[in-house]
């Protein structure tokens, strides 16, 4: 599987292509509507476009408001997916100079761009986690923290019962078999997991 990368900053990259302007903004999202409010704020009401793409994991759209079809949203987006970004929206604004590109000049133009933005952001790896519960006896507890130490699985709750500590926390998808196998020797295969909402 290939590792996801998501924008730790906003960034921006200018450039100018032929005498026409390209200003890039990528931002960091997690919901197409928040997308949509990226648009709305960099917007340029003096610009003869403003191009944009997202991705939110299997959520996509491009727009290439006013260039030919094909040209400029989809590049953005190839950009997007080839440097295996998530949770991303990112606009190119163009400002026309006079000078016509072509349909191989704007995708290079947009695609470019918005690779190069991408490409000098700050980035960070995405983890992905799932939320998982179950109980342990209070003698086990402390086994299960020593060893999980080193997964970046940080608990969330304990609740303490009669017969045990129920406990929730976030854990790396990677790390989930070796935490059942954990579980089971140390419950002697009583204990059972549950997979919780997403965190």
């Amino acid at each position: 599987m290939t590792d996801l990368y998501q924008l730790t900053a906003p960034a921006t990259y200018s450039e100018e292509i032929k005498k026409s302007r390209f200003l890039v903004h990528a931002r960091s999202v997690s919901t197409p509507a928040q997308a949509l409010e990226v648009l709305q704020e960099v917007s340029d009401a003096t610009a003869n476009h403003d191009c944009w793409a997202y991705r939110i994991g299997q959520d996509y759209r491009f727009n290439d408001d006013g260039e030919p079809s094909g040209t400029a949203g989809k590049p953005i987006l190839a950009a997007i997916d080839g440097q295996q970004l998530d949770g991303v929206m990112v606009v190119v604004t163009r400002w026309f100079g006079g000078i016509k590109l072509g349909a191989g000049g704007l995708i290079r133009a947009y695609g470019g761009t918005a690779a190069e933005c991408l490409r000098r952001a700050d980035k960070q790896i995405v983890v992905p986690r799932v939320r998982l519960g179950f109980e342990i006896g209070f003698a086990e507890l402390h086994v299960l923290k020593a060893r999980i130490a080193d997964w970046d699985a940080p608990i969330e709750q304990e609740t303490y019962g009669a017969a045990g500590v129920e406990v929730t926390l976030a854990l790396p998808v990677r790390h989930r078999e070796a935490l059942e196998q954990l579980l089971a020797d140390l419950s002697r295969g009583a204990a059972s997991v549950r997979e919780l909402d997403a965190p």
